[in-house]
């Protein structure tokens, strides 16, 4: 929700300048995109499979924060990218140190669950799609997991991490700012097709 809140707003936000300076709006050049798409379509597909096990989604949920992070190195002169880099790198390090999930605190979590639903979930368990539920003193690097809140007058209520505020304002960066001449297309590999 944030990562698409800070897409629109970068999006507004460059379209208004480019408005403003009397010149087009151009989305920036990316490289790879392929690798940013497929690590979406194997995140929906680890948590969205019923009977996958948490061993498999672990893995599926750490190869989606890798490929990630290797198309936003490949697209590093970007601007925005450095700043997104630091935070998928963020969320990899906790998720990787944390059985590849992303841990929230039951205090957290007793936010966005009603309390019986918190009473059946076991700590060590995992709640929600990409959540483990750990004690702070049992979570490594506890000041990079889902440890903030949205606002309660917010539509949907989640909980997001240090690195998903980088990757928010990289993103929103990476759209808010044109570089003179940037092209509109995107590049899906470094020779391949352009669209």
């Amino acid at each position: 929700m944030i990562l698409l809140l800070s897409l629109a707003c970068g999006l507004l936000a460059g379209w208004l300048w480019a408005r403003i300076q009397g010149s087009p709006y151009r989305i920036p050049e990316l490289s790879w995109f392929w690798l940013a798409f497929f690590a979406f379509l194997l995140q929906f597909t680890v948590v969205s499979l019923p009977r996958l096990s948490n061993g498999w989604v672990a893995a599926g949920l750490l190869t989606t924060q890798a490929l990630l992070l290797i198309f936003a190195w490949l697209n590093r002169r970007t601007a925005g990218m450095p700043i997104l880099i630091w935070g998928v790198a963020l969320n990899l390090l906790v998720m990787a140190a944390n059985s590849g999930f992303m841990p929230v605190s039951p205090d957290t979590a007793g936010q966005l669950v009603s309390r019986e639903r918190l009473l059946d979930v076991q700590t060590g368990s995992r709640i929600g799609p990409k959540d483990i539920l750990l004690h702070p003193q049992d979570t490594r690097f506890e000041w990079l997991a889902d440890r903030f809140l949205t606002p309660a007058w917010f539509p949907s209520r989640a909980a997001f991490s240090f690195g998903d505020v980088l990757i928010a304002l990289g993103a929103f960066w990476m759209l808010a700012r044109q570089a003179p001449g940037s092209s509109i297309h995107i590049q899906f590999m470094t020779r391949g097709v352009q669209s």
